[in-house]
């Protein structure tokens, strides 16, 4: 089925003022490439027009410099051009020009080039059709930049920069008046928008946390009536949207809209699954609730580690995915009280079911699972009752996590009474101390037995094999439970070991 074409209930735009207008044309000036790149397609007889988010973020920047906020000069990003020449003239045009080209695109209008270390994407303009049964369309060639531009998803990446001598700036929907207005709203009608292509829905969930902004009613209603369409999209291109939305300053508005409009129950379920799920814990919020909140509380740890890496999609996947074992651990007990029993084993399975139906890395879903499934032990740890070798085994068990699990125990403390928080923070304060007190004798962080394989197969007088597996194993956990041993003591107690099982 085609697009709707505009109407008069579709955005329409404003002039762009002059001040915007002048600023737009000295950011695109600042990139080289842009310019010389201009001037080859209209000495041909082109058209040739900067577009999609290089084009939003730079109107953003220069109409907050016009509005007197602070705004930045910098040049554009990825460089996405539309043209009205085909892609056998776009070729024609690179050629002897761009250092290369490609052209894995060009069945979809779209020639790739390399010129001066820069990468642009050039693509004729379009009128395609959809089949809305998959996210592929019926590619057609268009002649005019406005029917290019409805055809995008959202009216702020519906703008176009002319690179022709003028330096127009087109923005035939509203774009920037919507960006200042922190509004997101389709060219179009939303209903077609989305039906031609579902993950536009997703993008729209990601540009809530990139750009902070709000989609109008129209919006939120296509994307509760069609989220069943989202099926149809690939988990891989699931995974790169979520993901990008994760990665993002203040994901939780985001998150919201993913939930309240039944996105999530198609690509996400277990998250949507813990709003009907009280924690004993936090009587006062659902599980739902609380998720989100770790996941605040663990961004703004993430932000203020230095030595951290930020964004961490590992750690911010394990603050919101945490808790998805409890619906399926929920049990009355006695006294009203409800129990949740083991859900960290259990979420630690559903976490590496969903995350790998999603695509992600081996590594991640990993991490993710191994943060979950250890999330809750800290609590064991009491007033500090905790052995030496309890401790010891908390460290090894979370590897080179253990920073991540430090986080996220931390962000798991959403009780709103003030005396519980400081005195888990304080507990968890102590159980660190240990831990660097421990450290300065042992090396936690590579816990090895005192022996080598090597050194087990000689005392032993054995060959490579199962049993040389099971003796650095005893010796292993020796060595968590008493810490390091003297050769001789470490031998002492293999030959022992070994003269038991014999």
């Amino acid at each position: 089925m085609a697009r709707s074409g505009t109407g008069d209930d579709r955005p329409s735009g404003e002039p762009v003022p002059p001040a915007v207008q002048a600023t737009v044309r000295e950011l695109v000036d600042l990139s080289p490439v842009l310019t010389r790149l201009g001037a080859r397609f209209t000495a041909a007889g082109f058209e040739a027009h900067l577009v999609g988010g290089s084009v939003r973020d730079a109107l953003l920047s220069a109409a907050a410099a016009d509005g007197g906020r602070a705004g930045t000069s910098t040049k554009p990003g990825d460089l996405d051009i539309t043209t009205d020449a085909r892609p056998e003239q776009i070729l024609d045009l690179l050629r002897g020009w761009a250092g290369s080209t490609w052209n894995t695109g060009i069945a979809f209008g779209t020639v790739g080039a390399e010129v001066s270390g820069v990468r642009v994407e050039i693509t004729t303009f379009r009128a395609d059709r959809y089949d809305r049964e998959s996210r592929n369309p019926e590619v057609a060639w268009g002649d005019s930049l406005v029917d290019d531009l409805v055809r995008r998803d959202f009216t702020v990446n519906a703008m176009a920069v002319s690179l022709g001598p003028d330096r127009t700036v087109t923005d035939p929907f509203g774009g920037l008046g919507d960006l200042l207005a922190k509004r997101l709203r389709t060219p179009g009608a939303a209903v077609d928008s989305f039906a031609d292509d579902p993950l536009r829905m997703l993008r729209a969930v990601r540009f809530v946390a990139q750009l902070g902004l709000t989609p109008d009613g129209e919006v939120v209603a296509a994307m509760t009536s069609l989220s069943g369409e989202l099926a149809r999209i690939t988990p891989e291109r699931v995974q790169v949207e979520l993901s990008k939305t994760l990665l993002q300053d203040s994901p939780r508005a985001a998150l919201e809209l993913f939930v309240d409009t039944g996105l999530a129950d198609v690509v996400l379920p277990e998250l949507p699954a813990l709003r009907m799920e009280i924690d004993e814990h936090h009587q006062h919020k659902d599980v739902y609730t609380h998720s989100l909140t770790v996941l605040d509380q663990a961004i703004e740890l993430e932000k203020a580690d230095a030595e951290a890496e930020s964004p961490d999609l590992v750690l911010r996947l394990a603050a919101l995915l945490h808790d998805i074992g409890k619906p399926a651990t929920r049990r009355h007990e006695a006294r009203g009280r409800v129990s949740f029993h083991h859900h960290e084993v259990v979420g630690a399975k559903l976490v590496r079911k969903r995350l790998t139906a999603l695509r992600y890395s081996k590594e991640i879903v990993e991490a993710v699972s191994r943060l979950t499934f250890l999330h809750l032990r800290f609590h064991g740890y009491g007033r500090g009752e905790w052995t030496d070798s309890a401790v010891r085994r908390y460290v090894t068990d979370a590897g080179d996590l253990l920073p991540r699990l430090h986080k996220l125990v931390r962000s798991d403390s959403t009780t709103r009474n003030k005396r519980r928080a400081a005195a888990l923070s304080e507990t968890y304060d102590s159980l660190e101390q240990r831990i660097t007190e421990i450290s300065e004798l042992e090396d936690l962080a590579r816990v090895r037995p005192d022996l080598d394989g090597n050194a087990i197969m000689e005392l032993l007088g054995i060959g490579p094999g199962r049993e040389v597996g099971e003796a650095w194993k005893m010796l292993k956990d020796l060595r968590l439970e008493r810490g390091p041993l003297s050769r001789e003591d470490a031998e002492a107690e293999l030959l022992a070991w070994w003269a038991a099982r014999s």
